[in-house]
C-alpha cells in the first residue's frame, strides 16, 4: 500500500499549537484575545453593486475567508483527483460505498442535531434547527493524526478516512454558505469565476495534452495563470456571499495534472511535476502557517462556556455521524451491491465511523454564521473541542478489536 506524506502530521501539530495558544490567551485574558483578532486592520467601501456593507479585514476575517481557502485547495485537490483520475478512491465503483458512508453521516449528524437540540437547548437567542450545517463537518488533519496511530502510514481504512473527512469538510462549507450566506447570497457573481476558469481552461489548461508542440505544453505548465485565476475565482465566490475558504476550489479541474492518482497524500506525490502537484507542493509550508493562525484565531475554547448547545454538539458528532456512516455504509452494501474497499472490514469501518466524530476545522469555521449570539457559539466551540476525544474511543476499540 501506498504511504501517506508526513507533512499532514505536520499541519495536525501546527493547528493543536494554535488552539492552544488561544485557549491559553481566551481563558486568561478573554478581552485582550478578542480585540486582537476582531481589530479593524483596513475597510474598505466598496460600490453596492459589487458588496451591500463596506469590506472590514481583521485577523480572524483575514484567516477564515483568505488563508483557509489555500488549505481547501489543498484537499479539494486530493478529493477531485480521487474522483476523476484512473484508480482514483472515488473512481467508478469503488466510491459506492465511501459515499453511502458520507452521505449516511451527513443525514445522522443533522437528524440529531435537530433532536437533540429541541429536547435540550434553551438559549434565549436560538431558533428552532438554528446551526444544523455545523455537525456536517469533520476534522481532516486531526482525523489523519489518529488514524495514523491506529491504522498505519499505508492501511487502507486510513485513505477511506481522509477521504470521508475531507469530503465532509468540502460538503459542510457548502451548505453553511448557502444557508447561511453572510449578508444574503448574491449567486450571478459566480460568473466571474466561472469566466475566470474558462479562461484558465482555454488559453493554457487543455495545451498540456501529449499530442501538443513544445510551446504549447510550456504555457500549459507555468504557474502564474492559475494564481491569477485563483485571485479572480476567489473573488467571485466571495462576491457571492459565500465562504471564502471556497473560493479556490473551482479552478481545481482545469489545472493539468497526472493522469493517475497515487492516493490520498501520497509520498508517491511528490515526485509528481504537472502544475497542480507543484502548486500543492509549493503550498505545503504556508498552510502549516495557516493552521497555526487559524488555530490561533478560530481555536480559543472558553473553558466555562458549558452549555445545552455543547450537548447537541456532542450528540450529533458523537452519536448521529458514527451510526449515519455505518447504516449508509450498510444500505450502500446491501441495496447497490458495494463492497467495502480491500483490506478494509468491518471493525476498520467502525474506527473510520468514530473518527469521523472528530469535528474541528470546519465545523469551528461554521460557528459564527450558523448560530445566532456568542453564548451559542462558544458553548458549540467547547463541545468542537470536547469532539476531539472520540480519538479515545478509536483507540480503546482498537485495542479490543484485533486490526490488520
Amino acid at each position: 500500500m501506498y504511504r501517506v506524506s508526513p507533512f499532514v502530521r505536520h499541519f495536525a501539530v501546527a493547528l493543536l499549537a494554535g488552539a492552544g495558544v488561544a485557549t491559553l490567551w481566551v481563558n486568561l485574558s478573554p478581552s485582550s484575545y478578542y480585540d486582537a483578532i476582531e481589530w479593524r486592520l483596513i475597510e474598505v467601501g466598496l460600490p453596492l453593486w459589487m458588496a451591500p456593507f463596506p469590506l472590514g479585514v481583521t485577523p480572524v476575517g483575514l484567516v477564515s475567508d483568505g488563508l483557509m481557502a489555500l488549505f481547501m485547495f489543498f484537499v479539494g485537490k486530493e478529493l477531485w483527483e480521487a474522483v476523476w483520475l484512473k484508480r482514483g478512491a472515488l473512481s467508478g465503483r469503488r466510491g459506492g460505498l465511501p459515499l453511502g458512508a458520507m452521505i449516511g453521516g451527513w443525514v445522522g449528524a443533522v437528524g440529531v442535531w435537530l433532536l437533540a437540540g429541541a429536547l435540550f437547548e434553551t438559549a434565549l437567542e436560538a431558533t428552532p434547527s438554528a446551526g444544523w450545517p455545523v455537525p456536517i463537518g469533520s476534522d481532516v488533519v486531526l482525523g489523519y493524526l489518529v488514524g495514523r496511530v491506529i491504522f498505519g502510514a499505508g492501511h487502507p481504512a486510513l485513505h477511506l478516512l481522509l477521504l470521508i473527512t475531507i469530503a465532509n469538510d468540502i460538503a459542510g462549507l457548502v451548505v453553511v454558505g448557502l444557508v447561511y450566506p453572510v449578508a444574503g447570497l448574491r449567486l450571478s457573481w459566480l460568473v466571474l469565476s466561472a469566466v475566470a476558469v474558462a479562461v484558465a481552461w482555454v488559453g493554457f489548461g487543455r495545451l498540456a495534452g501529449r499530442d501538443r508542440p513544445e510551446r504549447d505544453h510550456r504555457r500549459a505548465f507555468a504557474l502564474w495563470p492559475y494564481v491569477a485565476t485563483g485571485a479572480l475565482c476567489w473573488a467571485g465566490v466571495v462576491l457571492a456571499g459565500l465562504p471564502g475558504a471556497l473560493g479556490l476550489l473551482p479552478m481545481i479541474a482545469v489545472i493539468p495534472h497526472a493522469d493517475r492518482a497515487f492516493g490520498l497524500f501520497a509520498e508517491a506525490e511528490e515526485f509528481l511535476h504537472d502544475p497542480l502537484n507543484r502548486l500543492a507542493h509549493l503550498l505545503v509550508r504556508p498552510v502549516i502557517v495557516v493552521l497555526f493562525l487559524f488555530g490561533l484565531t478560530r481555536g480559543g475554547i472558553d473553558l466555562r462556556a458549558f452549555a445545552p448547545t455543547t450537548i447537541t454538539v456532542l450528540a450529533a458528532l458523537w452519536l448521529g455521524k458514527p451510526l449515519g456512516v455505518m447504516l449508509g455504509a450498510a444500505l450502500a452494501a446491501r441495496l447497490m451491491g458495494f463492497a467495502l474497499p480491500a483490506g478494509v472490514r468491518l471493525r476498520e469501518l467502525l474506527i473510520v465511523a468514530l473518527i469521523s466524530g472528530m469535528g474541528f476545522t470546519v465545523p469551528v469555521l461554521a460557528l459564527e454564521t450558523a448560530l445566532p449570539g456568542g453564548g451559542m457559539a462558544e458553548a458549540a466551540r467547547l463541545g468542537l473541542a470536547i469532539s476531539l476525544l472520540a480519538a479515545g474511543l478509536g483507540f480503546g476499540l482498537a485495542r479490543l478489536l484485533p486490526l490488520r
